[in-house]
């Protein structure tokens, strides 16, 4: 039975995701749908947190937009999704950084090669 299960999952991951990592800047183009029309929107911030994996992989985005802190939690594989670029690579210690959250100031991530 979980064979059967790992074939269908197999056939729902896509394999166009560039592998990152958490502390990584990417950029994520979405696909938003207003009324009839659709197009495309960037956003662009800090990986915070990865979580599950196979078809349900989620990870979470942070970016300050106007002086507020905007998060947003995008699924890996969702046909939402346009494509990931990863901008920067960063070099943490943590496996999720939702202390970031609570702080006022900036954040600073090491970049690594």
């Amino acid at each position: 039975m979980a064979n059967l299960v790992d074939k269908i999952n197999a056939k729902h991951v896509r394999k166009d995701i560039p592998e990152f990592r958490v502390g990584d800047t990417v950029k994520v183009d979405v696909w938003i749908n207003e009324g009839k029309k659709s197009r495309i929107q960037s956003f662009e911030g800090l990986v915070i947190d990865i979580n599950g994996g196979s078809v349900s992989k989620t990870f979470s985005v942070r970016k300050k937009s106007s002086g507020i802190g905007v998060v947003r939690i995008f699924p890996v594989n969702a046909p939402t999704i346009d494509k990931i670029t990863v901008v920067r690579k960063g070099k943490v210690r943590r496996a999720n950084l939702n202390f970031i959250k609570n702080m006022r100031k900036d954040y600073k991530v090491k970049e690594r090669n």
